[in-house]
């Protein structure tokens, strides 16, 4: 089975190494920069392509030469390469977590007979696989709540926060509106509010704010309550309160000695350093799925929880890995025809689907992925 992973970045290069991993897989990665392709290429037998993924027509041509795809390109192009790889009728896995309302191409998908699961990465994936399945085996559900976080081991000032995939995508956290569900109610707030802290044996006290993480969730759960939350140490919100407030995260350009420039795209160049990962540096990944409602009679409560850290041996960052491991676990899904359906699927309603929810929780722990799971009755 030909599969080809469109971005060789920090989480796309992993995904193409452990797809690379089957016998049954022929991997190509495509990306326009040579040092990604390069470090992918390395001792590898995965095929790559310097391609510039903007290209709709450069990514249908990719599409119509292979049978899976794997996107993981940076969210501001995601909406339009789905988009593509549909209409050539290739199903894809996607972890790009566009703005854009992914089931605006359910349509696209059954017209030409293609499947796509979205947002399929660890927060949101299989957070909202875990809390689809454990909604379904629940007589009613009043709420869902997620709080996830990709952190570095070693807090270090002054942000004391590692980006472990695009910058540009993480300072997008901190300014897409928040939308969540209160009551039965879609209910918007602006991300980084209604501050929380939480308190994890592995790393101590985090504090969680609102983030846009809740997704295609608002839509296809009828759960009174759901809302999704990120977290990171503490000091983080207001850090980024003021960057945000000061207009260092703005998309309009402005006038800086007869240079136009976008505020983001300087604060990205000057935060990315920053925020890097050196190699051998560890991250963690800490996520925490709580599903509430009634089963025979008696008030229930799902908790999945997740602690993830750095693989020495393997080199490969925890939030690559819990991200990464999800989305080709869903390729391998798909390869193997556990799932025909077409159209766009969104990770909650596979959660719906038992032997999927099997399948993607095997397959993680197969790689040291491992959600524990407790169920209370009160």
């Amino acid at each position: 089975m030909k599969i080809v992973v469109l971005g060789a970045g920090l989480v796309g290069g992993p995904m193409a190494l452990d797809l690379a991993k089957d016998s049954g897989f022929d991997v190509t990665v495509a990306d326009i920069r040579d040092e990604a392709l390069e470090r992918v290429a390395r001792g590898t037998k995965i095929r790559v392509v310097k391609t510039d993924l903007s290209d709709t027509e450069a990514v249908a041509r990719l599409s119509n030469e292979h049978d899976l795809v794997l996107s993981a390109v940076p969210g501001f192009m995601g909406f339009a390469t789905l988009k593509a790889v549909l209409e050539t009728g290739t199903s894809c896995v996607d972890i790009a977590f566009f703005p854009e309302d992914p089931l605006e191409l359910d349509s696209v998908a059954k017209r030409h007979a293609a499947t796509a699961f979205v947002d399929m990465g660890v927060g949101p994936g299989m957070s909202s696989v875990l809390a689809g399945h454990a909604h379904s085996q629940l007589d009613t559900t009043d709420s869902i709540i997620t709080y996830v976080g990709g952190l570095p081991r070693v807090r270090r000032w002054p942000y004391e926060y590692a980006a472990v995939f695009s910058p540009v995508d993480v300072i997008e956290e901190y300014v897409r509106p928040a939308r969540y569900v209160e009551n039965g109610h879609l209910v918007t707030r602006p991300a980084l509010s209604d501050p929380e802290l939480l308190e994890f044996p592995e790393v101590g006290t985090l504090e969680a704010f609102n983030t846009d993480g809740l997704r295609t969730m608002a839509k296809t759960m009828k759960v009174p309550n759901m809302k999704e939350k990120t977290m990171r140490y503490p000091g983080h919100i207001e850090k980024m309160a003021v960057l945000r407030a000061t207009g260092f995260f703005g998309t309009e350009p402005v006038d800086v000695g007869g240079v136009k420039v976008r505020p983001v795209d300087l604060t990205a160049k000057l935060l990315f350093p920053m925020w890097k990962l050196q190699p051998g540096e560890a991250d963690v990944t800490v996520m925490r799925v709580i599903v509430e409602g009634t089963k025979n009679g008696k008030r229930t409560r799902w908790t999945y929880d997740l602690f993830d850290s750095f693989d020495h041996v393997s080199g490969v960052h925890s939030m690559a890995r819990t991200t990464g491991y999800t989305a080709t676990a869903a390729i391998r899904l798909l390869g193997k025809g556990m799932f025909t359906d077409k159209g766009v699927f969104p990770p909650e309603l596979v959660g719906l689907r038992r032997p999927c929810v099997e399948f993607l929780r095997k397959e993680l722990e197969q790689r040291n992925v491992k959600y524990v799971e407790t169920i209370e009755t009160f």
